[in-house]
């Protein structure tokens, strides 16, 4: 294993490890709520509050400099 680590030891830190990742993600998502309704008509643009705000300047054809 990696470090010279046993193998029991080895498994031991990834069930661990894995077990605090999955259980982060729980808190993360508890305490955002996500909406994952799905609306059935689609919202205009500009609705969503999941958009970039500077999404429409950058929209714009990009200048090509000469040299």
């Amino acid at each position: 294993m990696p470090a010279g680590v046993p193998f029991a030891t080895y498994l031991k830190m990834f069930a661990a490890s894995l077990l605090a990742m999955c259980a982060g993600a729980e808190v993360v998502h508890r305490y955002y709520r996500p909406d994952l309704t799905i609306p059935e008509i689609p919202p205009k643009p500009g609705e969503l509050k999941t958009e970039l705000l500077g999404l429409k300047e950058r929209q714009h054809e990009p200048q090509i400099s000469q040299q």
